[in-house]
């Protein structure tokens, strides 16, 4: 019978109740990929039976943390990562995006690419993505391939688009879109991925005719799947859609009639909703990505995260890869947090978001947004052990630690100057998955 792993030190989540909660001197017992206790050490030390638990101990300048979670990526953008961000959004996604993504057809490409992109956010902690695929089905199951093969936790969406888009890169109708959707998402369920999902993946409301979107909804609905597009992420965007769709009250009812607006759904990015949209994303238990690298880089906009959280709205954090050109959550974290100052330097009654609430948002929020927190996202008992193993002294660690320091003065240290290297192990339903890929898979260079 294998022994239960239990890592001794310092712990450190979110709650429902504490954006951040620092549990000195723990234990959080690990079996079959599960937590089977999270207790004082020394509770646990009176009972300790060394046949039945293998003691790993975190260790002084050390911490164990849920892994994070990357609520919006697209895959095959990740090429492009830090390239092209001086093009307005119009020149960069015909200038760059869609030729990429049309690429996506050679499967050796996609494989490259995909195995690079996965790898990638592993090393930097994200142990569940939310990815965006092309329009191609033979690539994204690719995808799910590569994922499943290095153990991250993931939803996969083969993308829908049959309007407003490129001649070279749009599928031909609505017919072939919604057989090529069913056929991936069948093909995924049917291989049965350990942690692998589909997700239905309209691109936008300008890219898809309505006829298009009604059918995912109703795919969508009986399959019971997750949704994702994305959403009011710049002026033009939601002025264009106003004009496509003038009989309906906002964008997101655009997506509500279509039956796409519902538990499992997440909105990328949500910048210009209005009171009215946000009150129903609410009701209907739909979450927000913000991503604020993108938003920035691409000067679409300033999404106001104070507000949407203290109205109850889940949100998550996405990378948003490559209009953000960071495949890390940490940075997504930092500029969150930086865009929230933004309003408060506008507005000195503006409570901007700190440290806390950001990695909230990057653990248990990002597993709420994607409707997964019955799983992963924080350490509960029942829960699947998706965690990271922090060190702040390791070897080229830019973090210089000083007697004075606090336990949450560390955390907070990691979030603002940490990155990969201090990332020591990468835990997906307790299996240390970084180690392996990096031994299946050699390194990046």
């Amino acid at each position: 019978m294998a022994k239960t792993q239990v890592y001794c030190g310092m712990v450190v989540h979110s709650t429902r109740k504490d954006c951040l909660k620092i549990l000195q001197n723990h234990a959080i017992g690990v079996k079959e990929g599960k937590i089977v206790f999270i207790e004082e050490l020394k509770k646990f030390q009176q009972k300790v039976n060394e046949k039945d638990h293998e003691v790993i101990k975190i260790g002084k300048n050390g911490f164990l943390m849920p892994g994070m979670i990357d609520t919006h990526i697209h895959a095959p953008q990740y090429p492009n990562a830090g390239k092209g961000l001086d093009r307005g959004l119009l020149e960069w996604l015909t200038t760059y995006t869609f030729p990429t993504e049309a690429k996506f057809k050679d499967l050796e490409f996609a494989k490259s690419a995909y195995n690079r992109v996965v790898r990638r956010t592993l090393e930097n902690g994200t142990t569940t993505a939310c990815y965006y695929g092309t329009i191609h089905t033979e690539a994204c199951l690719v995808l799910c391939d590569i994922i499943e093969e290095n153990g991250q936790r993931a939803l996969v969406g083969k993308v829908n688009m049959n309007a407003n888009s490129p001649e070279y890169y749009i599928e031909e109708s609505v017919d072939k879109s919604i057989s090529e959707t069913r056929k991936f998402v069948d093909d995924v369920l049917q291989k049965k991925y350990a942690r692998v999902l589909p997700i239905i993946t309209p691109r936008f409301a300008i890219s898809c005719s309505q006829q298009l979107m009604d059918a995912l909804g109703l795919l969508a609905i009986e399959k019971d799947l997750h949704v994702q597009t994305h959403i009011s992420e710049t002026k033009d965007e939601c002025e264009s859609v106003g004009k496509m769709y003038p009989d309906y009250e906002d964008y997101l009812d655009v997506y509500d009639k279509a039956g796409l607006i519902h538990g499992k759904t997440v909105l990328a990015h949500g910048i210009y909703l209005s009171e009215k949209e946000r009150k129903k994303i609410k009701e209907k238990g739909a979450s927000i990505s913000h991503c604020p690298n993108s938003n920035l880089s691409i000067r679409s906009g300033i999404f106001n995260a104070r507000q949407c959280l203290s109205e109850g709205i889940k949100v998550g954090l996405g990378t948003d890869v490559s209009g953000g050109y960071s495949p890390s959550i940490l940075d997504a974290m930092r500029t969150a947090i930086h865009t929230s100052n933004m309003w408060a330097i506008k507005d000195p009654t503006h409570k901007p978001i700190n440290h806390r609430e950001a990695f909230m948002m990057a653990t248990y929020g990002g597993s709420q947004a994607l409707a997964i927190d019955h799983l992963c996202g924080n350490f509960e008992v029942g829960k699947e052990f998706d965690a990271l193993l922090i060190k702040l002294d390791c070897p080229g660690s830019q973090i210089d630690i000083f007697e004075e320091d606090s336990l949450e003065d560390l955390v907070q240290k990691f979030i603002y100057l940490g990155d990969s290297r201090n990332i020591q192990k990468v835990f997906v339903k307790g299996e240390d998955v970084l180690q392996r890929s990096i031994a299946e898979n050699g390194s990046q260079e």
